[in-house]
Formats: C-alpha cells, structure tokens, sequence
C-alpha cells in the first residue's frame, strides 16, 4: 500500500468500526473468563473429577496437548489466511471459528458433576481453546485494517478493555442470577447452575460476534501475501525459510516473539492462578473469589486503557516494561502477605498492571508486521507462546513442592516475569510517538 492512497489519519472516522471490532473482545470474555478462568474449569476439577489433584492433573494435560496442537498449527494457519487476501476473508474464518467455540461452551453444558464425564468437559475445553488461538490470529490481524498510524496503542487497548468489561459485566450477571448464596434463579442439583451459565455464555459469544462478521474497515486489506499460496506440506517448509530469514534480517522482532513467549505465560498465570490462590492461601470464599474477578476486570480495563494512550506517546516497549517491573514487585510482597485484606490489596495492583502489557504487546507487534503477513506473524506470536505455555505452571508447581505451601507458587510465576523483563530488555523499541514508525512500516 502506498504511502498516497493510504487514507489520513485525521479524515476517516473508525469509531463504528472500532466499537463493531472490539465487540467481539467483549464476547470473548464468555469463553476466558467464564469457562477457562473462573467457573467451568473450577467445576471440573472440584465437582465433576474424582479428586481435585487429579482432576487439575488432568486439566492441565488437557491445555498442554492443545497448546501443543496450537503450536504446530497457528504459523501455518496464519500463513494461508494471508495467502487468501480476500477484502471479507478474515470476517468469514473469525465468524467459523468463534461457531466451534461456541459450539463446544454450550455442549459443556451436558457435563454432569460425575466422574465419567470429566472426559467430555476436557474435549470440549480442548477443541473450544484451540480454536479460540486460531481465531485470535484472525482478530489479532485485523487491526492492520482498524488503526490509522499513531493509534495503534489506543486501538489496541481498547479491544482489551472491552474484554475486561464484556468480563465484568457477564460474571456479575453470573453470580447474581445463579451463582451466589442466595442466587435470584436457584436450581437443585448439583452442578445444575454452572451448566446454565455455560449455556448462557454461548449465547453471550455468538451474539457478540455479530457486529464484527458485518462492519466494514476504515482502511483497505494490504495485497494477499502469493509466497504462501501453496499446500500444507509446503506450508511449513515456507515458514521454516521465512523463520530462517527472520533470524538472519530481523533479530529484533524474533527477540521480541521469544520475550514476549515468557512474559505473557507470566501473564496468564497471575489470572489462571489467581482464583486458587484466593482460596487456598489467603481465605477468599468462592463467593468472595466472584467477586474479586469483577473487581479485577475493572481495574484491568482502565489500566488497558490508560497503557494503550501511554503505548501512543511513549512506545509500548517502556510501557511494557514498567508494567512487568510492577507486577514483579508485587508479586514479591504477596508471597509474605497472608488474609483477605492483602490479597485484595495485592491482587488489584497485579490486575492494574497485566492489562496495559498485554495491550502494548499486541500492539508491538502491529508495528512490525509487514503488510500482507499479519496472519503470519500472528500465528508466530500464538505460537511462541504456546511453546513456553508449561513454563509458569511447571515452576509454580515446582516451588509448591520444594516449599510444601501453595503460596510458594508466587515464586514461580514471580520469576517467569522477571525473565521476561531481562529479555526485552536488549529488544530494540520503536519510536515514541509510533506514528512515523508505523507509517514506514505500511509503506
């Protein structure tokens, strides 16, 4: 795309757009939060599995074999996506995607708080997670299309603002109508309320993914990238040419995947972790648990936000790197804390602070891509983080065994972002203000 026929920043209007993009961020929030995070997998492991330690065991075989899947498809996957270049493409694979997650939410509703259905509720955990990695490159590459030159970071952070809210908004909703102690709708059976919320999250999703299947983008799709039109055997001989070349041309943006790769396991630990940790060592009761992750999205989303205008003005590197120095810290001082009080005070600084890194770090990567390879890079990008995925929660294991206390696997996750920090730290940042940056970037 020409520097010429690229639309100004100041004359188009993303705003409808960008709220149609972002809405399925806030959809996504049915799947991370309510399945993955807070209620579903909880359900597994305490109610449906025989015993917790065997059902955790289990969930965490689950999540490895499809993030091994994920690994060994994403780069390919993404490659063939820009290989197809068609103006809707990415809309209609998005639009398919999200149905199998979708799909596979609401089939969990068919898992009874019985043992011989651990199997079920693992399968759909596994195909709805591997297909929600295949649909982030969809969604992650269409910001190409969404932010003018200099707005990146804001776009950025708003998509995952939105899904912090999108959070906010269902778990209350959840734990108000049927999860709490004195639910407005109270069902009998054992486990019968958390199989409605599932139903209710697919409902939430597939509603939410509308808007995005329908708008219409600010800026034209960047020519189809003719390299990767080929079959799938000669798929991942191309991206092993092209992972080659990257070494050798541009070891800045691969420093920058492998960093990024330990950081944001770290990332996702401080939420896959959290809820256990509320429980099991400093006394939080489920209810009290709920209620702290609609707080924590709170806080995410405006920290999200506030990260994203920081993103445009200074780089998101600095932003980055602030951001993990803060949680390290933090992380620090909650592994000598103990009660309610500072786990509040503790976990609401960590929520403050995961929102803006995982913001700015997506938006780091848009500042790269090369036209015509988003899904690509994207799929890289899934992929290397996939590839270290078992990094925090095998140290976080690992400290909980050396030290016998569950509160040592802060330790863990403490030190999966320091490494992170020391690893971005040779990466090379790009300008301040980002906007001639990302302008010589699209030309």
């Amino acid at each position: 795309m020409s520097s010429s026929t690229t639309p100004s920043a100041s004359t188009v209007r993303i705003g409808r757009p960008l709220a149609a993009w972002a809405t399925w961020d806030w959809g996504s929030a049915a799947f991370n939060h309510v399945v993955t995070t807070f209620v579903f997998t909880v359900y597994l492991t305490s109610s449906v599995a025989a015993d917790e330690a065997g059902g955790s065991a289990a969930l965490a075989t689950a999540i490895t074999v499809s993030g091994i899947l994920v690994a060994l498809v994403a780069p390919v996957y993404g490659q063939r996506s820009d290989a197809a270049g068609a103006e809707t493409g990415r809309q209609r694979r998005l639009g398919w995607l999200t149905a199998v997650i979708v799909v596979c939410t609401a089939l969990m509703a068919f898992v009874a708080p019985e043992p011989s259905y651990l199997w079920w509720g693992l399968l759909m955990l596994g195909i709805g997670t591997f297909a929600y990695e295949l649909a982030q490159v969809e969604y992650n590459a269409m910001i190409y299309r969404l932010a003018p030159p200099g707005r990146t970071g804001r776009v950025s952070g708003i998509g995952w603002a939105a899904g912090y809210v999108g959070g906010i908004v269902l778990l209350l909703l959840c734990f108000v109508l049927f999860l709490s102690d004195s639910p407005v709708i109270a069902f009998e059976g054992e486990g019968t309320a958390v199989r409605v919320v599932v139903v209710l999250a697919a409902i939430w999703f597939a509603l939410a993914t509308i808007p995005v299947l329908r708008m219409h983008f600010p800026f034209p799709a960047p020519p189809g990238d003719t390299e990767a039109a080929v079959g799938w055997a000669a798929s991942y001989r191309l991206l092993f040419r092209r992972l080659a070349r990257l070494y050798r041309d541009d070891r800045n943006l691969l420093g920058f995947l492998v960093s990024s790769a330990i950081y944001r396991d770290g990332l996702t630990a401080v939420f896959t972790f959290g809820g256990v940790l509320a429980s099991g060592t400093f006394g939080l009761t489920p209810g009290d648990v709920i209620i702290f992750a609609i707080v924590a999205n709170v806080v995410s989303a405006v920290g999200a936000i506030v990260g994203g205008w920081l993103d445009d003005r200074v780089g998101p590197k600095i932003v980055i790197m602030v951001c993990l120095a803060a949680l390290v810290v933090t992380a620090g001082g909650m592994l000598f804390a103990s009660g309610p009080t500072a786990f509040w005070i503790g976990g609401t600084f960590l929520s403050l602070f995961v929102g803006p890194a995982q913001a700015c770090s997506r938006s780091y990567l848009v500042r790269l891509v090369p036209p015509g390879r988003e899904g690509e890079l994207f799929g890289l990008y899934a992929t290397t983080g996939r590839a270290v995925s078992f990094l925090a929660p095998a140290l976080f294991a690992l400290f909980i065994t050396l030290f016998g206390a569950q509160r040592w696997g802060i330790l863990g996750i403490g030190i999966v972002l320091l490494l992170g920090l020391a690893t971005l730290i040779p990466v090379r940042a790009v300008a301040g203000s980002a906007a001639a940056g990302e302008e010589a970037v699209r030309t």
